[in-house]
């Protein structure tokens, strides 16, 4: 028996980090024959027939500030965002009403947007070609309501998934890439990718359970998964995880055994509008919402704007990855 072995063999089961043993990508037992084309697109459809209010995730809740607009476009919109003297998350019109002007280059003065070509003030009062959009800020993230472009029926707020009880910590990243918003959720129901295609990240992955591909109940529509998150050379943190789509651009993945327990990674799909060549271009905005009794958790939750990246950059490496898979999907299906 080997030293390593005999290390594996002491080593407490009760601790967090657990050795991995070392094995050979290619010799992995193969995941194709879970991952039926049926049934994960059965899921997608699933997903895409549950009501979302029409709301939108916008940006993290922390890009939006006080000090400066933060403009982007969602579904085609030009958008402009701040906050108030009260620290009220407002969104309006990208463009001025004047002339057009980019408001996402305004100054922002007592609380009001003030237009830096000619100097039109612009706030929380509506106006001729400016008018605020509902929105909604959970702490993690900032969302807006656009009737226009959901074509649903409005609700009051959107559809925020459960998140951990007590202190936090949380990051968000954002990546877009040329796709639509079916294609980052298609890609977070196929769990059996894991392991293939993130290696640096996953290992011992194992689809415990999947939904049918018809007559599935609300409480059967989850992806079951075993897997250990590698945390270092020969580490990792063995988890027991659901994959749930509370609505059509989001999907879930929840810690229901480990460490971490409640925990969840948020993915949400949100459709940026068509680039020059009039292809669609659509932004993953993930958030990582850990959560833990642990005695370390509130030190990690002092250390927090040092941790956010490294967060951050470990999100960005798997998105960079599997948004090349949602781009491939997004080309595939309409060739």
């Amino acid at each position: 028996m080997s030293v390593l072995s005999r290390i594996s063999d002491r080593w407490p089961a009760a601790w967090p980090l657990q050795p991995l043993p070392a094995h050979t990508w290619a010799r992995q037992e193969p995941t194709y024959r879970g991952a039926d084309p049926k049934l994960i697109t059965a899921a997608l459809e699933r997903a895409q027939a549950r009501p979302s209010g029409n709301w939108f995730v916008l940006a993290a809740s922390r890009e939006i500030r006080t000090d400066r607009p933060f403009g982007t476009r969602v579904a085609g919109t030009e958008l402009v965002a701040w906050r108030d003297e009260q620290g009220r998350v407002r969104v309006g019109p990208g463009a001025c009403p004047h002339l057009g002007a980019p408001m996402a280059l305004a100054a922002v003065d007592c609380g009001d947007l003030v237009c830096r070509w000619h100097g039109l003030r612009l706030g929380a009062d509506s106006g001729p070609g400016w008018a605020l959009h509902p929105v909604h800020d959970d702490g993690v993230l900032v969302w807006v309501r656009l009737d226009g472009a959901g074509g649903e029926t409005p609700t009051d707020e959107p559809v925020v998934p459960h998140r951990p009880a007590g202190p936090v910590l949380d990051a968000v990243t954002t990546l877009t890439g040329v796709c639509e918003p079916e294609d980052i959720v298609a890609n977070r129901l196929d769990p059996w990718h894991g392991a293939w295609f993130h290696p640096y990240s996953f290992q011992r992955l194992a689809v415990d359970s999947a939904p049918a591909v018809t007559d599935v109940t609300e409480a059967e529509d989850r992806f079951l998964v075993t897997v250990t998150f590698k945390v270092g050379p020969g580490l990792g943190v063995p988890v027991r995880a659901e994959f749930v789509c509370p609505e059509p651009r989001t999907v879930v993945m929840r810690i229901v055994e480990g460490e971490g327990l409640g925990s969840v990674v948020e993915t949400h799909a949100t459709p940026r509008g068509t680039d020059r060549d009039g292809r669609p271009r659509t932004s993953v905005i993930e958030a990582v919402v850990a959560g833990s009794d642990r005695t370390g958790f509130a030190l990690a939750q002092r250390l927090a704007p040092a941790v956010r990246p490294l967060m951050a950059r470990a999100a960005n490496r798997l998105w960079r990855d599997d948004l090349d898979y949602a781009e491939r999907r997004y080309e595939m299906r309409t060739r």
